[in-house]
């Protein structure tokens, strides 16, 4: 199994999930480019990073089950699309999938406050937003001042502007696209998307969450994707 983060955070945010999927799987958490322990590599493409997993797989790791996060699902999405023989499963968690209307003004807004999630007390009301748990917030904080202006932006403007490809309605495996019931509308929109468009999607909302559905309930997140899986 191989789960891939989110833009902003790192390999980590699996960390109170992966223990329950570990009893069952190989479970594989990158950091992604520009992120965590990834940070001295730019994030240059969702298209190159993608590139560079799927030699991961192709060396020896792969088939996998693909489980992405936000800047992740639409990752997983494209790795699948594009290398169905690696992909077996696909499991895509709070991703955008229709761009964002006036992502040129929000882009600009992530490069002016880029600076400040060095600063403690703003990056502590990120975390909130993203319902970090206490025992990751200083994982959270030393990603936020290790990821560079240059890389949040590069994934976040990937994030604003993608749109699944066409191969993506032609993917074999299966899919199972979770939603937050609290989420923003763009996103369900967006859950939507995915799940019609693959030939074996599957749509499921899940109650009381918001964007951060592995961190607001890692262990429903772990027994629901094991037992999909399975």
């Amino acid at each position: 199994m191989l789960l891939l983060h989110g833009g902003g955070v790192a390999g980590w945010m699996w960390r109170p999930a992966a223990r329950r999927l570990a009893t069952s799987h190989r479970v594989i958490v990158p950091d992604l480019p520009g992120h965590g322990r990834s940070a001295g590599e730019p994030y240059r493409s969702s298209q190159h990073t993608v590139d560079a997993v799927a030699a991961l797989l192709g060396s020896g790791a792969g088939p996998v089950a693909v489980v992405g996060f936000s800047l992740g699902g639409q990752l997983a999405v494209l790795l699948a699309a594009q290398h169905p023989g690696l992909v077996e499963q696909v499991v895509v968690v709070s991703a955008q999938a229709r761009p964002m209307r006036f992502a040129g003004a929000a882009l600009r807004l992530v490069g002016l406050t880029a600076p400040l999630a060095r600063r403690r007390w703003f990056a502590q009301l990120q975390a909130r937003a993203l319902a970090v748990p206490p025992d990751l917030l200083a994982d959270y904080l030393t990603t936020s001042v290790t990821t560079s202006r240059t890389d949040l932006v590069a994934a976040v403007g990937a994030n604003l502007a993608f749109v699944p490809p066409p191969a993506w309605s032609r993917y074999p495996g299966r899919v199972l696209v979770l939603v937050g019931a609290r989420e923003r509308r763009l996103l369900q929109a967006s859950a939507r998307d995915l799940a019609a468009a693959a030939p074996h999607g599957e749509l499921e909302v899940v109650p009381g969450c918001g964007h951060g559905v592995p961190l607001q309930a890692p262990g429903w997140f772990a027994d629901r994707v094991a037992g999909w899986l399975a």
